[in-house]
Parts: C-alpha cells; sequence; structure tokens
C-alpha cells in the first residue's frame, strides 16, 4: 500500500469511528434519560401511592372517631325512634292482546311492609316498642267477563304490635313483662287475634340483641263464632335482633309461644327485613316470614271441607299443619 493510499485509509478510519463514537455517545445518553424517566416515574408512583396511605390513614382514623361519637350518642339515655321496609308494586293492562287467554284485562300489585320502633333506653329500665307489618293487594280484571272482581284484593296480611317494659337487674339481665298482639287487619281482623300476656326476664348479651324468657304467660286467642281457636297459659319466648351497619338494615324477631295445656295450641312466627340504601333514605329491599300455627291450620281446613264428600272431617290428629310463608321484594325506605 502506498502512502497515499494508507493516508486516504487512515482518514476514512478515524471519519468512521469518530463517527461511531458520536452515535454511541447519543445511545448512551438516551438510555441514561430512559433509566432516570423510568426511575423518576416509579419514584413518583411509589410516593403518589405513600401519600394514598397516609390520606386514608388519616380519613379512616376520622371515621373511626365519628363511629366513636355516635356509639357515644347512642349510648345515652332517652328515645331512639326509626322505621324502615320495602315498597313494591305494578301495573299493567291490555286491549286486544289475542296471544293470550284474557286478551283484554288489567292487573296490579301493590305491597308495602313496615318495620317501625319506638325505644326509650334509661339507665335502670327499658321500655322498647315495635310494629311489623306486611300488606299486600293484587287484582286481575277480565273485561270480557262479568264474573271476576275488578277491584284490589288482599293477598298478604301481617300485623304484630309489641311493647316491653324490663327494670334492670344488671347490666345484660332484667326482670321483665311483654304485650304483643298479632293479627291481620285488611281480612277477618281479630279473626283470630292473638294477645300475649307474660311476666319473666330479658336477657340482653348484646346492644342490639334480646332474648326474652317468660315462663308465665297467657295466650289469649280472639275468634267469632263456634271455631277451634282456645286460649291457654304457657311459656313465651321472643328473641330479637335490629341492627344498623351503614347503609345496611337489619330485622330478624323469633315469637314462640309453648301452651302448658296442649301442643296443639301453641304457635311460633319468624320474621326478618333486610334493606339497603343506594341513595339517601331509598334502596332495595327484602322480607321473608315464617310461620306454624296447628290451629289456624284446622280452622282453614274446616271452612274448605265439606260434609257430604265422604272424606274425614278434618281435627287436630289428622290436619295438615305445613309451614306458612311469605316473601317481599322491592323498593326500600328508611327514616
Amino acid at each position: 500500500m502506498n502512502s497515499g493510499s494508507f493516508n486516504i485509509f487512515q482518514t476514512t478510519f478515524l471519519l468512521t469511528l469518530k463517527h461511531l463514537l458520536n452515535i454511541m455517545k447519543k445511545t448512551t445518553l438516551l438510555v441514561l434519560f430512559f433509566i432516570g424517566f423510568v426511575f423518576t416515574e416509579a419514584q413518583t408512583k411509589e410516593e403518589l401511592e405513600s401519600q394514598k396511605s397516609e390520606k386514608q390513614a388519616e380519613a379512616d382514623a376520622i371515621q373511626a372517631e365519628a363511629n366513636a361519637i355516635q356509639a357515644t350518642i347512642n349510648a345515652l339515655p332517652g328515645w331512639r325512634v326509626g322505621a324502615f321496609g320495602t315498597i313494591g308494586g305494578s301495573l299493567s293492562n291490555f286491549s286486544n292482546w289475542y296471544s293470550q287467554g284474557a286478551p283484554n284485562n288489567s292487573s296490579g300489585n301493590i305491597g308495602f311492609t313496615v318495620n317501625a320502633y319506638a325505644n326509650l333506653i334509661e339507665e335502670k329500665f327499658f321500655w322498647k316498642n315495635a310494629l311489623t307489618t306486611n300488606l299486600n293487594w293484587v287484582k286481575l280484571d277480565n273485561k270480557d267477563s262479568n264474573l271476576d272482581d275488578d277491584s284490589f284484593s288482599p293477598t298478604t296480611d301481617v300485623f304484630n304490635l309489641s311493647s316491653l317494659y324490663g327494670k334492670n337487674l344488671s347490666e345484660k339481665w332484667a326482670v321483665s313483662g311483654l304485650l304483643e298482639y298479632r293479627t291481620t287487619i285488611l281480612d277477618n281482623f281479630n279473626d283470630p287475634g292473638y294477645l300475649d300476656l307474660g311476666v319473666g326476664f330479658t336477657w340482653s348479651p348484646l346492644k342490639d340483641f334480646l332474648v326474652v324468657i317468660h315462663p308465665l304467660n297467657y295466650n289469649f286467642v280472639f275468634s267469632k263464632g263456634d271455631t277451634v281457636f282456645d286460649s291457654s297459659l304457657g311459656a313465651k319466648i321472643v328473641a330479637d335482633y335490629t341492627k344498623q351497619l351503614g347503609d345496611i338494615s337489619f330485622k330478624s324477631n323469633l315469637s314462640m309461644f309453648q301452651s302448658y295445656k296442649s301442643g296443639d295450641l301453641s304457635n311460633w312466627t319468624w320474621t326478618n327485613s333486610f334493606g339497603y340504601t343506594l341513595w339517601k333514605m331509598f334502596g332495595v329491599g327484602f322480607d321473608f316470614g315464617l310461620r306454624n300455627n296447628k290451629q289456624e291450620a284446622l280452622n282453614y281446613a274446616l271452612n274448605q271441607f265439606e260434609p257430604t264428600s265422604g272424606n274425614t272431617e278434618p281435627n287436630f290428629n289428622n290436619v295438615d299443619n305445613d309451614l306458612q310463608t311469605y316473601w317481599t321484594l322491592g323498593l326500600s325506605y328508611k327514616f
């Protein structure tokens, strides 16, 4: 290689090396910038998450203080009054809708439940009053027939009113007296009607939960005419749990009467109500109830019995005492 070619080669090599060094420098700066950006971004996210955790801890502490203040307010003597329940219903009208059996008809369903309370809590005594009711009406008017009824007819009919007074013996026990009245109010009012009057003790293991134990209780049963219903002396057990957890309202009540005269005169009723508030005082609610009463089952069977049918007349020994149930789903309210 002569000197001229060597100089050209040297110059080209140096220029190429310089160019590569410039590219490597820019690449290195770009990589360092990217690493720094990622690190800064990660650091910023960690800082924000840390700030969020701090703020959440502060909010939780404030909420805990508010809950403690509310608990103190709730523990003060005085009246506690409130109510919640469900409202449901639908209306429809059909004209010339030939694909169904009754092309011209109007129908509807309206119902509501109420769980209300008025409780007086004092240091030495308490007086708790409760109202539970579930009422429902339905109608189906076939406009092409003159034989049906176009009015709303009652279907669900539950009414329960109770008043419990207790004199505190200790933090959890009290000597108590209970008055409880149950009937229907839309149809066959007070036929039957049940009035329990009794004395005994009340156990309150929790603030929102109590158990009434009354070994001396008289169950008055009211009815019209010559019926199977009978009053008797017995024991009364009531368990009630009423709770408010944020937007959730819950009430469960079990009322049992055990007759000393005959097991056929015993009965129990268990009602439950749930409400979830979605906006202000309104939300969704669900109620259901179970009941067992052999006197009611026999009375119904006798009313359906045809003496000329050849079947055996119903009595306490052969009657089907099926479990009575109801449920309601709809719009809930509370105040």
